[in-house]
């Protein structure tokens, strides 16, 4: 299994920019996906600059409804003419951040007629991919909303992120958690994802929020995420001082993925 960043907050080499958002193309032995689209069309040049042909993806992934997920999206479509992008069914609803500035997808992006507005659960595409929401799973741990709201019968709410979804790799033996920003704790996640069998878990934390003179917070995450035997590649919503200090509680247990990084999995 292969996958590279394609976007990500950092760059990991010098043909990569960075912007704040998220990008992964993942390669199986039968299929070439796309999660996510970062903020921009900048993700497709730096596919441009890595090789990876974004025509040639068959299918597209988008964890939730967010514009630095979702902004590259309408470039993918330009650039491929064939792959359904699997959103959340609620992905098309307004969304706000504690500053009140419009963070959903972009509005030509909504009702695009290569979207499949997933209601299940549970989606399972195939023997290499499965989506999943865990809708309806209890939380263990309490969510952060950091703010956030979102637009329901006119008004506005906190954001109870029902429209992020998270999606499991199986290639023969291995076995790959792909979650975007982890919205609703990656504890939670884990604990709803622990007989799916992964070895090794992608995507953000969201703990960049978390001030410098509170990391000590995140002890006890460390010591909950180290329970289970997986390694973790984190980045964009992590924050990169809050993984300097997770690091130092996790070691080789968890690691960095930047514009540009490659995993051979």
């Amino acid at each position: 299994m292969r996958i590279v960043a394609l976007m990500e907050n950092t760059s990991g080499k010098e043909c990569c920019r960075a912007e704040h958002g998220l990008s992964l193309y993942i390669e199986t032995d039968r299929h070439k996906v796309l999660f996510d689209a970062g903020a921009s069309g900048l993700f497709a040049k730096n596919a441009l600059a890595l090789g990876v042909d974004l025509a040639a993806v068959d299918t597209a992934v988008l964890s939730h409804g967010h514009s630095d997920h979702s902004g590259g999206m309408t470039t993918f479509f330009r650039l491929n003419d064939h792959a359904k992008l699997y959103a959340r069914a609620t992905y098309d609803r307004p969304r706000y951040n504690r500053d009140g500035k419009y963070i959903g997808v972009e509005p030509r992006l909504i009702g695009h007629p290569r979207i499949v507005a997933v209601g299940e659960d549970r989606l399972r595409l195939d023997n290499e991919l499965t989506i999943a929401s865990y809708a309806g799973k209890p939380c263990e741990w309490p969510v952060d909303t950091c703010g956030m709201m979102m637009e329901a019968g006119g008004v506005l709410v906190p954001e109870q992120f029902g429209h992020e979804q998270y999606l499991l790799v199986s290639e023969g033996a291995k076995k790959v958690l792909i979650s975007g920003c982890s919205h609703r704790g990656i504890l939670n996640i884990m604990e709803w994802a622990s007989k799916e069998g992964a070895q090794a878990v992608v995507g953000g934390f969201h703990f960049k929020d978390v001030p410098e003179d509170q990391f000590r917070r995140m002890d006890a995450a460390a010591a909950e995420l180290k329970r289970w035997p997986v390694t973790y590649y984190t980045c964009h919503c992590t924050g990169v001082s809050q993984y300097d200090y997770l690091r130092q509680k996790m070691g080789e247990q968890l690691r960095y993925l930047a514009a540009g990084d490659e995993l051979a999995l």
